[in-house]
């Protein structure tokens, strides 16, 4: 484990890795590893609560020496901590609305999934199986450098998949799952599946090595103006607390500029532009029915939350809870983060309460 230090950034700026950029000079992205951890910094300070800025050692998981980006408060608090997962194309920085207001009462870690953000980039497996278990396993490789027992795990989007994924792996180390607007759970519908052209298309795009995000390290130098002017969705939230309404699209520009990586593993994983290739409601049976669940949609996502409904169905007698966030879209937990931040900690209560209920249980039984 690895920790960074702040710098000033004149200091960033002078030690900028000459390297990284003389070696893509040539190329049109113009990516600067330096750039995106001066940008990252500047979307961190907005933080009211002390943090840790870590890099965790997680050895061989998916490359030689792979390490994951990980942001962490409140390590001191005894109570159960929560992992955020982001969704695909993000990082640490875009959960900056969220971090305060969750670490408040727990310990808080939120990372770069290896492969995206400032974590290593290794090149992930092509069979969506052992693709799956790639990040799982980089998942579980990170909770045991960080020494964690047990944890709450919330992830977003493609996040929320891999939290599902995780738990059916190891349902000893998760306490808790909250899902917001998660990616993953249905299957490819049949309109989808009549469109022959888009099977081809798709097959088409994936041999010319087309990944999600090509778009963004195709627009190059232009990526972060393009994106500050049609992703307002996104970076409008943040305009309270960044000095310049240009740190979001370049945050979002530099995660994304960067050779492909996490995104081969998500490809490995779905076809059909973004549809799961193993669904997870078609496993979820497979998670503990003792580990609690909660959902929180936007209303307007695009995301459909028909999953959340299904699995309490599907889970009766487990508890599942679905929550959903009026005009809210796939971005909910910056549409309104106070009342997507009270969900979250309502939930950790609930499972607090669970838990320790579940434990004077187990005592009266012990003693008799």
């Amino acid at each position: 484990m690895t920790r960074t230090r702040s710098l000033p950034s004149k200091t960033i700026e002078g030690c900028e890795d000459k390297r990284t950029e003389q070696r893509l000079l040539h190329k049109w992205t113009r990516y600067s590893s330096a750039k995106l951890e001066e940008v990252e910094e500047t979307l961190l300070s907005a933080l009211r609560k002390p943090f840790e800025s870590i890099f965790v050692d997680v050895g061989q998981c998916v490359g030689t020496n792979d390490k994951i980006r990980t942001v962490a408060l409140n390590r001191d608090s005894e109570n159960i901590p929560v992992l955020l997962l982001h969704g695909l194309g993000a990082g640490v920085g875009l959960w900056v609305l969220n971090l305060d207001a969750i670490a408040e009462h727990r310990p808080m870690y939120a990372i770069d999934i290896l492969g995206f953000g400032r974590s290593s980039h290794p090149k992930y497996d092509e069979d969506p199986i052992a693709a799956e278990r790639q990040f799982v396993a980089s998942i579980e490789a990170w909770r045991v450098a960080m020494g964690l027992e047990r944890m709450y795990i919330l992830g977003h989007s493609m996040g929320g998949y891999l939290a599902c994924s995780y738990t059916i792996a190891h349902p000893q180390r998760v306490a808790g799952l909250i899902l917001a607007d998660p990616w993953g759970f249905m299957e490819t519908p049949p309109r989808i599946k009549r469109k022959y052209w888009i099977r081809i298309l798709y097959r088409t795009a994936r041999k010319m090595n087309f990944y999600p995000l090509t778009v963004v390290r195709m627009a190059g130098p232009t990526a972060a103006w393009i994106l500050s002017r049609r992703r307002t969705d996104i970076t409008s939230r943040f305009e309270g607390i960044v000095p310049d309404e240009r740190i979001v699209a370049d945050y979002l520009h530099l995660v994304n500029a960067q050779k492909p990586s996490g995104e081969t593993g998500f490809c490995a994983i779905q076809k059909n532009f973004g549809w799961p290739i193993n669904p997870m409601l078609k496993r979820i049976d497979q998670i503990d029915p003792t580990i609690p669940m909660t959902f929180i949609y936007g209303s307007e996502s695009w995301i459909d939350f028909e999953a959340g409904e299904v699995t309490k169905e599907k889970r009766s007698g487990c508890f599942v809870q679905v929550k959903i966030i009026d005009n809210a879209s796939h971005h909910l937990y910056a549409d309104f983060p106070d009342i997507f931040n009270r969900h979250v900690n309502e939930a950790c209560f609930t499972y607090d309460k669970r838990i320790n209920a579940q434990s004077k249980v187990t005592e009266l039984v012990a003693e008799e």
